[in-house]
């Protein structure tokens, strides 16, 4: 418990300003001097009466009613760093303590609790998985490894093969609504960033589990801090699972193997802040009828490798952020497992090459940003892409890659944000080229704004627009019953959202409305119609225009703050979305995403603390899905709704945590893709060690 000291005279100097709970005084542009500071608590603080000295100490200067957030976190909802009192947009948060007390083996696993992301799962523990934002798909975000895009322009099917294990991660971020200017192209209807972080301290932590369908995983990381300036951490986790599929034949087609190892460093001192993190995930699984209905034996092996460098000036007001990456990947699918002779295995290898740099400096007017980026995509295949000039050789095979595609991303950012007492006002823009059918370049502006009415309420509203290029899957995959247009146009989409937050005593509300305008979407739509081997058509289209109305509200309580004298109950939250969507008539066809949006998703959590150490959470979520899918007797058939109840029992020790969960515990039956049915209650038990 934190215990307040008076009559302390120490005096605490600040030779420069982050975006911390103080950074308030950056204002005064001058070397500060606190002389008293007396504070209830560590976490949220109300300075009146403090006295501040500047080094010239002409004056005291006393500043009075000025809510300060001690240690406050910077989240990523404009393009220069913000705190999340200070952010126009609402950026959702989970936190290390989410991650740490949800029942959930994935990333994906924990964005189910989310109310405005749909999480659609072809297998267990994110073996293959969808992942949108408000009635979009997974094409249509941006996916970030600590800022740095990590989208392959294949497909977004494996945008979550990520080199860090679950047990690393710091925070997710979650930004809803065009986040062009924010996070670039591509993030249409949202970005998600997720955040690892070194301890402060030389540390070694481990775990292992294992449960239902044969499922094991084990994972150990280490860091070690120095008493200079640097950190250095590396980590590796295994997964393995037998699946929850069989195929006719009586074969496993569900089976789940990956590994990860990923290693991240930093250097900090007083001028320069320098971050590197490199990582590889290899996966292999059984994809039973993740791709067609009429094949029930398919498989995908996986192999990614990430790299990235960032820098950061800390002292002065001008602040220079570049950074350079590389990711690959790597990938293999098989329509007949292991029969490369029933049908050619398909192989495809990526590269992105990245370079960014990110500005921003204070001055009288407030807070202005600026960058720019450059981003390669260069994909060769063997069926994606157009022909290449000179074939090249897949190693440990007798293949050639004989297509692919190559094209250039170059982007502008200009952003300035006005901060003043209770008002934000931050307005940008952002200009975009593509080397692809040789786009011009197209400008797409945005702006945000909130009020604080007292110390708890916060009003705030936002119009913005993005665009996003097709995926190479989206304009080439004409195989087995896909007829791909390589001529289709970007996505384009204008977004404009309004809502209120309360933040006080332990409880925290939001409630917002929004109207997406989608121009151009892009989709795979089929009227029914089978091609000559009995497959069923599917045909990528720019759907045309529609229109989406949302609303989106969640209430949190924090018990143990609201009452403090009781233990039994520490948390309460619920959440809600809708989406209603107004398009142009298609009657008779079905589609793969645009018309399969979820239209009411409801979440529920509570949090227990049963005795000493021993703690109890349910988890609960409602989905309802529009649309219809067309089922293996090639029948019309729609998306029925259901409800899934998650749990976890664990002890929390200072140095040790065991624990038990169970997914899904009532063994309920449902699909988020049809003809793939989702595994019924899964448990899993664990154990996990901090030195």
């Amino acid at each position: 418990m934190y215990k307040p000291t008076f009559q302390k005279r120490s005096v605490l100097k600040f030779k420069h300003f982050s975006n911390h709970g103080y950074s308030l005084f950056t204002v005064l542009g001058k070397e500060v001097l606190i002389g008293v500071l007396s504070v209830a608590t560590l976490q949220n603080a109300t300075a009146k009466g403090i006295s501040v000295e500047t080094e010239k100490a002409e004056t005291d200067s006393t500043i009075t009613n000025r809510g300060v957030m001690m240690e406050e976190v910077n989240v990523t909802g404009t393009r220069a760093p913000l705190t999340v009192s200070q952010q126009a947009r609402m950026v959702t948060v989970l936190s290390r303590e989410d991650i740490q007390a949800a029942p959930v083996r994935s990333v994906n696993d924990l964005l189910k609790y989310a109310a405005g992301v749909d999480v659609r799962q072809k297998g267990p523990l994110g073996a293959l998985t969808d992942v949108s934002i408000r009635g979009g798909n997974s094409e249509q975000i941006t996916v970030l490894l600590n800022g740095i895009n990590i989208c392959d322009a294949q497909t977004g099917h494996n945008s979550f093969d990520f080199p860090v294990d679950i047990s690393e991660i710091e925070r997710i971020e979650v930004l809803e609504g065009p986040a062009a200017r924010v996070y670039g192209t591509s993030s249409l209807l949202g970005a998600i960033n997720i955040v690892t972080k070194t301890p402060k301290k030389t540390s070694l932590s481990t775990h292992v589990e294992g449960g239902s369908y044969g499922y094991l995983s084990a994972g150990v990381r280490g860091n070690i801090a120095s008493k200079s300036h640097w950190n250095n951490q590396l980590s590796a986790s295994y997964t393995r699972s037998d699946g929850y599929l069989r195929n006719k034949a009586g074969s496993l087609n569900a089976d789940y193997h990956t590994a990860k190892v990923f290693y991240q460093g930093n250097y900090t001192d007083e001028d320069i802040a320098v971050r590197w993190h490199t990582g590889i995930s290899v996966k292999d699984f059984g994809s039973n009828t993740f791709y067609s209905a009429k094949f029930d034996d398919q498989f995908e092996h996986t192999f990614k490798t990430f790299t990235a460098i960032q820098a950061e000036n800390l002292r002065g007001r001008f602040h220079i952020r570049p950074s350079i990456y590389w990711n690959r990947s790597m990938d293999r699918f098989e329509l007949f497992r292991g029969a490369a002779n029933k049908y050619p295995f398909n192989y495809h290898r990526t590269d992105i090459y990245g370079a960014n740099l990110n500005a921003y400096f204070d001055w009288t007017l407030g807070r202005t940003a600026f960058a720019a980026e450059l981003r390669n995509e260069d994909l060769v295949s063997g069926n994606l892409g157009e022909p290449l000039s000179r074939p090249k050789h897949i190693h440990g095979t007798d293949r050639e890659y004989t297509v692919g595609l190559n094209r250039t991303n170059i982007q502008f950012v200009l952003e300035h944000n006005i901060i003043l007492d209770r008002f934000t006002l931050s307005a940008g823009l952002t200009a975009v080229k593509n080397s692809q059918a040789d786009m011009p370049m197209r400008v797409y502006p945005g702006i945000d704004a909130s009020y604080r009415i007292g110390n708890a309420w916060k009003l705030y509203a936002s119009y913005n627009t993005s665009l996003r290029m097709p995926s190479v899957t989206e304009l080439f995959y004409s195989v087995g019953g896909h007829k791909a247009d390589k001529h289709l146009r970007p996505e384009e989409l204008s977004a404009f959202e309004t809502g209120v937050k309360y933040d006080n005593n332990g409880i925290t509300a939001k409630a917002s409305l929004y109207w997406n305008n989608h121009k151009n979407l892009i989709d795979w739509i089929s009227d029914g119609t089978l091609d000559a081997d009995g497959a069923l058509v599917w045909k990528s289209v720019n759907f045309g225009k529609i229109k989406d109305f949302g609303t989106e509200a969640s209430l949190d309580f924090n018990l143990h703050q609201l009452l403090p004298t009781q233990r039994f109950f520490k948390k309460f939250g619920v959440a809600y979305n809708y989406i209603h969507q107004k398009k142009v008539d298609e009657q008779g066809y079905v589609s793969k995403y645009a018309l399969e949006y979820l239209k009411n998703k409801f979440v529920s959590n509570i949090q227990l603390n049963l005795w000493r150490n021993l703690d109890l959470g349910f988890y609960y979520r409602f989905q309802h899905r529009m649309g219809n899918y067309i089922d293996t007797n090639n029948q019309r058939q729609s998306y029925k709704s259901y409800g899934v109840v998650d749990t976890r029992m664990s002890w929390n020790a200072q140095k040790w945590t065991a624990y038990v969960e169970a997914n899904n515990l009532f063994g309920a039956h449902y699909v988020d893709y049809g003809n793939v049915p989702q595994p019924r209650a899964w448990v899993v038990a664990g154990v996990s060690f901090n030195l």
